[in-house]
């Protein structure tokens, strides 16, 4: 079995950061979204919770294939 290549602490730095910037992002976006139609349509205090929930996974989900194109242009190794 081949060595691995080193880590490139430079692209791993900013797929972190790019990560937490744009999570943070997706998940606020999200949850705001599901607060303001929660309110919007008058809904119980536990279903606007749920389509907080809902919103918010969904945002993650969206999040997850986003930072897996952005290792495509940033490899972490090599």
């Amino acid at each position: 079995m081949p060595d691995p290549q080193p880590i490139n602490w430079t692209n791993l730095l900013t797929l972190v950061s790019l990560a937490v910037l744009v999570g943070t992002e997706f998940a606020g976006i999200s949850w705001a979204a599901g607060w303001a139609l929660g309110g919007w349509f008058h809904m119980s205090d536990s279903f606007s919770r749920a389509l907080e929930f809902v919103f918010v996974a969904l945002g993650l989900i969206v999040l997850f294939f986003f930072m897996r194109q952005a290792v495509k242009y940033e490899p972490i190794r090599g």
